[in-house]
């Protein structure tokens, strides 16, 4: 991605299995239902968060001839407790 401002939302599968599971047995609407994390992060601090993890002292280059692409992906989402965060205590932290 070019630009290191584009943002995303990463959601754990297990908690994605989850939310479906519940929904599928308490939700009573034909409305749509989106699930997510509720956490949102730039590229570029999801870079540096990889990087600091895996003591990587190299620079990062951004190439700013690729296409932005979409500048956030976050849904509305349902509120609901997930058990995996970008920030836990897990595997990324």
């Amino acid at each position: 991605m070019g630009r290191r401002i584009t943002t995303r939302e990463f959601f754990y599968v297990e908690d994605c299995a989850e939310g479906i599971l519940l929904a599928a047995e308490l939700y009573d609407s034909s409305d749509p239902v989106n699930l997510g994390s509720g956490e949102e992060i730039a590229i570029r601090a999801l870079a540096e968060k990889i990087a600091r993890l895996v003591k990587y002292e190299g620079g990062i280059r951004w190439d700013t001839s690729k296409p932005n692409g979409q500048p956030r992906r976050k849904p509305r989402r349902v509120t609901g407790e997930g058990e995996v965060r970008l920030s836990s205590g897990n595997e990324l932290r």
